[in-house]
């Protein structure tokens, strides 16, 4: 189902001069990672397999790779993202093999819904046939635009769970192409435009506007419960890609400024039974985006994001979608391996 070019990274690994490596995985690509072990370890690579979960490039398990003196990382799945690595680190997108045309071509009637000028997004597993699905649309009368990004994607079109520049252009409404609703819920909430997801899999287009809607009734009401909250837990990660240190630090100041306790803490994995001693009436996350999203209704206490605070607060009114943006990026990376 994805491509791992086994032969390439093993070309690689020898102009390092690497002897052990760690290979890391997200859940969906753990057999191409155990596949991937054999053959290295049969052509005089040891390898060894982490078992943590991955959250993405955000993620990288680069000090895990040097704390078991291990020569690279091979980072599965994820495309690069600018951040300081300990290790030499090869980032293997693993495109999907599956051709993405027939999808759109079978949902023409439902694309035309979203307009004439659309943006076209997809997640790192897809974007090398984003031009193929762009010329299709352009040929069935379609104005595409494609964003260019930041720094934290190595593609114009795109988008991470956290991060959705890419689909804010000038456009009446996006069309994603990629399964799942993670990614493409994403986009509707960040853009607040009409966003249609088209699965390259099994040929569904889903509208996500009344999911984006019902999820931000959901996070209002996250904020409502907050409402009699005096005493806050504001939550920054140790991950690499998701340490927002300065603003979970500006979020502490604003509670105190309006007379609330706050206390800063980090973590690496956050979940909220590792949080249960203590004595906290509502948590803010200021690390991954999602993890309040996604994963509110595992905590016992209201979660909440930097926006939210702020209109807990009274400083804004209107709902905006927590992101980590990054700063701008001045050129693509190529399509397949990146070493860093």
């Amino acid at each position: 189902m994805h491509e791992v070019s086994s032969g390439e990274i093993l070309k690689i690994l020898r102009e390092l001069g690497a002897e052990r490596v760690l290979i890391q995985t997200p859940e969906g690509l753990k057999g191409e990672a155990q596949a991937l072990a054999d053959f290295l370890e049969e052509n005089g690579v040891e390898a060894i397999i982490s078992g943590d979960i991955n959250y993405g490039a955000c993620d990288p398990a680069d000090r895990e790779a040097k704390l078991l003196g291990c020569d690279a990382l091979i980072h599965l799945g994820h495309s690069y993202m600018r951040l300081h690595l300990e290790v030499p680190t090869i980032f293997v997108p693993a495109f999907a093999a599956v051709d993405v045309v027939p999808s759109l071509e079978r949902n023409l009637g439902e694309i035309r819904r979203l307009g004439r000028r659309i943006a076209l997004v997809t997640t790192a597993q897809h974007i090398h046939q984003l031009d193929r699905a762009r010329k299709f649309l352009e040929k069935n009368g379609f104005d595409v635009l494609v964003g260019h990004g930041d720094s934290r994607v190595s593609w114009p079109g795109q988008v991470l769970g956290c991060n959705f520049a890419a689909a804010k252009v000038d456009a009446g409404g996006v069309l994603f192409i990629g399964a799942g609703y993670f990614h493409p819920i994403g986009v509707a909430l960040a853009t607040r435009k009409p966003t249609l997801a088209v699965n390259p899999y099994s040929g569904d287009a889903i509208w996500m506007d009344n999911e984006a809607e019902r999820l931000i009734r959901r996070r209002w009401a996250q904020i409502a419960k907050a409402m009699d909250a005096e005493r806050f837990g504001v939550i920054t990660s140790t991950k690499k890609g998701q340490l927002r240190l300065a603003e979970a630090k500006r979020v502490v100041r604003l509670l105190r400024e309006h007379g609330k306790y706050a206390r800063l803490i980090a973590m690496n994995h956050i979940s909220y039974p590792a949080l249960e001693g203590f004595d906290f009436d509502a948590y803010v996350i200021v690390a991954c985006p999602r993890v309040p999203v996604d994963d509110y209704e595992n905590w016992r206490k209201p979660v909440l994001t930097p926006p939210e605070v702020e209109i807990l607060l009274g400083l804004r009114e209107d709902y905006e979608f927590d992101e980590i943006l990054g700063a701008e990026r001045k050129a693509d990376e190529p399509f397949g391996l990146s070493v860093k």
